[in-house]
């Protein structure tokens, strides 16, 4: 995978697509992102002059079935073949989605991704995962598949909301934890709500390394990659109850809260630093806000947690948690009283 970090993201885009030579090719994008960035993407990068646009509808609801269909259809009626290749210019639905359109599609053709949120940067635009929501689940249907190139500017970020800068850095204060204590010192103390773009490109930078190197060694999450679940068991159930409440929140708010509670375990079981835990729990509060809940709500998160996919035995619930910064203990199996007392230990640190 050719990982690209720029402030001219057209004139990278440009080389890489013209050293591919594809027989076709399409910009894949969301409503969002359509007029922002992939519009002026094309205009500006020769390469991309003649292709089309496949726009899908915004936000990680449309991140289905029919979306992925109506992207095929739009692949197909563009005449693409095998030799072809797609530019995923967009956040994290665009880049999974157009990311598994380009796996399936004639059994597979290539694919860059150009990724406008720091979530997508972080996370989803690199590493090789690939997918769609299904049956209510988060990224229920999938595959690995490795963009062939990655392309990530800080130069689309000021674009964004101040809430998906928030959702975006909350994935990479997960990798300076699972990296080191001085990783984490270097990002919880850059002030992500006043963010410098042209300061946080190296910050962006060493947070996609962390992740490809932990990826390189483990690329289909069989043992190390799992270290990269930090914070997702309970973050899926949050985002997941929260898309059942209709009241949706970014998944990196859901990441922050998850990574409180498995600092919360951690400590339990692990002796994780109490200092730390208070302090990134107050992070959180402060940055993210809270998400409602309360007991009543446990079956329903418990039962969440119970459906994803980092559980091997049926009816376990599986974590990864941290005995220190660095230090990383994947498979972890909580039981059910435990991981109740954590949920009321993050109520009480987030003042629910």
């Amino acid at each position: 995978m050719n990982l690209i970090f720029t402030h001219h993201p057209a004139d990278a885009l440009n080389t890489i697509v013209k050293e591919m030579s594809p027989a076709g090719i399409a910009i894949i994008t969301d409503t969002n992102t359509h007029k922002l960035c992939a519009e002026p993407l094309r205009e500006a990068c020769p390469a991309l002059a003649d292709a089309p646009i496949i726009t899908i509808k915004a936000g990680d609801t449309h991140k289905d079935i029919t979306s992925l269909t109506s992207v095929w259809e739009q692949m197909q009626a563009a005449g693409l073949t095998r030799k072809s290749a797609v530019v995923n210019v967009g956040g994290g639905m665009v880049t999974d989605l157009g990311g598994f359109a380009a796996a399936t599609f004639k059994r597979g053709i290539r694919f860059v991704n150009a990724p406008t949120t720091l979530l997508s940067a972080v996370d989803a635009a690199v590493g090789g995962k690939t997918g769609i929501n299904f049956g209510g689940l988060k990224n229920e249907i999938g595959t690995f598949r490795d963009a062939d190139a990655v392309v990530i500017s800080t130069s689309w970020l000021a674009t964004l909301p101040s809430s998906e800068l928030r959702s975006g850095y909350a994935e990479m204060l997960k990798h300076g934890l699972i990296d080191s204590p001085e990783e984490y010192r270097r990002l919880i103390g850059f002030d992500i709500s006043a963010a410098d773009f042209t300061g946080l490109l190296p910050l962006v930078e060493r947070s996609v390394l962390v992740k490809k190197r932990i990826v390189e060694q483990d690329p289909h999450e069989h043992g190390l990659r799992r270290a990269l679940n930090l914070g997702h068991t309970a973050g899926h159930a949050f985002e997941s109850m929260a898309m059942r409440r209709e009241r949706p929140v970014p998944h990196g708010y859901a990441v922050a809260w998850g990574l409180v509670v498995d600092l919360v375990l951690s400590h339990m079981l692990f002796k994780f630093p109490s200092d730390m835990l208070r302090e990134l729990a107050a992070y959180v509060r402060r940055i993210y806000g809270v998400m409602p809940i309360s007991c009543d709500d446990y079956p329903a998160l418990l039962e969440l947690m119970s459906h994803d996919k980092k559980n091997a035995t049926p009816g376990a619930i599986n974590f990864t948690l941290l005995e220190a910064p660095g230090k990383i203990k994947i498979d972890c199996i909580a039981e059910k009283r435990d991981i109740e007392a954590a949920l009321d230990i993050f109520r009480d640190l987030m003042g629910i």
